[in-house]
């Protein structure tokens, strides 16, 4: 077996090499249109750049990634905002499991094992040659034209992301089965959606800003009561944040983000949930009452009112006033297959103090 493998893969060398000096051979190794650029771009240097390469800022990286959603849905057809909600929930499912997933792009959160990138049966896991890896069917792809399937470059890791949904329609059907497809996993399709949504209706990547969920200058009060015990509905700690506030305050969504969950929750009576781009899911409970309306599905953006502080909540639809009014405040991360939650309480002394220096600068212009 392992001499036929040899045998396959010595041959396919052969009709890579030929396919270099006389392109027409393989068609489907041509460059991209609109991919590559005649000459080197600022795109094309930060995704060749090594891990030591000087840091971008915020605005840079979002430019950047711009440029190369644009240029690989040029070759495509495929929206860059769906290419963006790709990338996005890649780049969340990394950061959640470190240790069993690697950064492999400069600017991309792509991910792609070395078994799936070069092909299962590959004698050669870190194989770069297009026809190869076809050959031993593997999922990489050259997207730049350079004739290497690299899977550390942007470029070719977004490309081959978008070449399996070129093999679908355009509707929103057609994109959800094509996740479905790739990722065999409900959840996964959730979030690409909910994503792609998002990006679509903002037209931008810089939607990262933060505000406190209780309007700056109110009357409110909150600790770190992550992990203290609770007696109602049996033994079970706290998985969140108290905000302390008057019946009626306003509720004020943290990010930009797509109502998940709406409506009663026998621990939280009237709450909602909330998911953002980082794929964190914020949980608003104990409310007195919802804005106007607000539905699940629909788009909030920071500061947002979604609600008011109330005491709903430790019984049956309706229940309120078994405690003091106070908005119960808390945020989970998807890790793919379950979510966890964690303290939410430094986040939220950042989006203070941060929504406290933005009032200060705005009254000094």
């Amino acid at each position: 077996m392992r001499h036929v493998i040899r045998s396959a893969f010595r041959l396919v060398v052969m009709t890579a090499a030929v396919a270099a000096a006389a392109p027409c051979v393989l068609a489907a190794a041509a460059p991209v249109p609109g991919v590559k650029a005649d000459k080197p771009s600022e795109l094309a240097q930060s995704t060749s750049a090594s891990s030591n390469e000087q840091k971008m800022s915020d605005a840079d990286i979002y430019k950047a990634r711009k440029e190369l959603y644009d240029r690989i849905s040029l070759g495509t057809n495929v929206p860059w905002y769906r290419l963006a909600a790709i990338d996005q929930y890649e780049r969340t499912i990394t950061k959640a499991r470190p240790k069993t997933r690697s950064q492999l792009g400069v600017l991309t959160g792509i991910y792609i094992s070395e078994e799936d990138w070069s092909g299962a049966l590959n004698p050669n896991q870190q194989d770069v040659i297009p026809a190869s890896i076809r050959w031993f069917g593997g999922k990489g792809k050259d997207g730049d034209g350079d004739g290497t399937a690299d899977r550390t470059s942007d470029v070719d890791l977004l490309y081959t992301s978008a070449s399996h949904l070129m093999k679908y329609g355009d509707a929103g059907d057609d994109f959800a089965i094509a996740l479905w497809d790739y990722y065999h996993s409900s959840r996964a399709v959730q979030r690409i959606v909910q994503f792609a949504s998002i990006y679509e209706k903002f037209g931008t990547l810089d939607l990262f800003q933060h505000s406190f969920p209780i309007p700056i200058g109110s009357n409110y009060s909150y600790r770190s009561t992550w992990g203290t015990g609770r007696s109602w509905g049996g033994r079970r700690v706290h998985e969140g944040t108290d905000i302390f506030a008057g019946h009626g305050v306003p509720a004020r969504a943290t990010s930009y983000g797509i109502v998940e969950v709406k409506g009663w929750n026998p621990y939280g009576g009237w709450r909602l949930g909330i998911r953002d781009l980082n794929n964190f899911y914020h949980y608003y409970a104990h409310l007195s009452g919802y804005s106007k309306d607000l539905n699940q599905g629909d788009i909030v953006t920071p500061g947002q009112v979604i609600g008011w502080v109330g005491s709903s909540g430790y019984g049956k639809p309706g229940t309120s006033g078994k405690f003091p009014p106070h908005l119960h405040y808390g945020v989970y991360r998807d890790r793919g297959l379950i979510e966890w939650a964690f303290d939410p309480y430094p986040l939220l002394r950042k989006w203070e103090i941060d929504e406290r220096n933005r009032m200060r600068s705005s009254r000094k212009k």
